[in-house]
């Protein structure tokens, strides 16, 4: 009788657990997520990040990646730049939180020229140490819990982030781990629409704080040879930024001959 009583409550414990997890906020998976990178207190303790590794382009093309990041003094904003380099040819990128600028020497360039506001805004979202996700609160942006979705055979939870401009970012965090394994961005970039899915894996703790060192973006549902893929060797914490690292460089004087 005492095994028969416990094997009919199976039902009943189990809708009681189900209940629970829809009962579940968009703010309760976003605190999972901040613990399972690290917390808050190491979390902010880093206040630049570099990283090095490879970029492979499609077409098979590899470049040697650098990217650092840094926190600035104001507000949840990040400066970036990331220098992607090929048989003695560098494309920077690169964001001081204001503006944003290139320098692409294979489009025949080899001064720096002002990215536009759209793509600015862009890059200064990938500037982000802590992610969109965990910055959502500091930059004003709503975040919402929309169930559970496949990702290649795991049930993620679905988070969607909503920007005041009304760029979107959806997060697919691991039901067992909370690390998000993709994200969707849906943004404006010179009134075209743009939907881009970024895939996160290979997890490696930095300063007591998870990073992912595999990065593949594409399209949305495009082909994997299609995608730009990342893979980080290795990653520092509280690295010494050189000064105007991230500044734009001045063009230079021109003859007066």
């Amino acid at each position: 009788m005492r095994w028969r009583s416990i094997a009919a409550l199976g039902p009943i414990l189990l809708c009681s657990f189900v209940a629970a997890a829809h009962a579940q906020t968009a703010e309760d998976f976003v605190a999972q997520n901040l613990t399972a990178r690290g917390g808050a207190d190491k979390l902010a303790a880093i206040r630049s990040y570099v990283t090095k590794g490879e970029m492979r382009l499609p077409g098979d093309f590899k470049l040697a990646y650098t990217e650092t990041k840094s926190r600035l003094d104001s507000g949840a904003a990040c400066a970036v730049r990331i220098d992607a380099a090929i048989q003695g040819l560098t494309v920077v990128q690169a964001y001081d939180g204001k503006s944003g600028w290139r320098i692409n020497p294979f489009e025949g360039r080899k001064d720096a020229e002002l990215m536009g506001a759209d793509e600015a805004r862009a890059l200064g979202d990938e500037a982000l140490i802590d992610g969109e996700l965990l910055s959502a609160t500091a930059k004003g942006s709503k975040v919402e819990y929309l169930g559970r979705e496949d990702i290649d055979g795991t049930q993620a939870y679905k988070l969607r982030v909503s920007q005041t401009d009304g760029t979107m970012f959806t997060y697919y965090l691991d039901p067992d781990v909370y690390l998000e394994i993709r994200v969707i961005e849906d943004r404006t970039i010179r009134g075209a629409e743009q939907e881009t899915q970024t895939d996160f894996g290979d997890y490696e703790k930095v300063a007591g704080v998870y990073f992912p060192f595999s990065i593949a973006s594409g399209p949305k549902n495009s082909a994997d040879s299609d995608k730009q893929v990342i893979t980080i060797a290795s990653g520092e914490a509280n690295v010494a930024v050189p000064p105007g690292l991230f500044a734009m460089p001045a063009a230079p004087v021109a003859s007066t001959k």
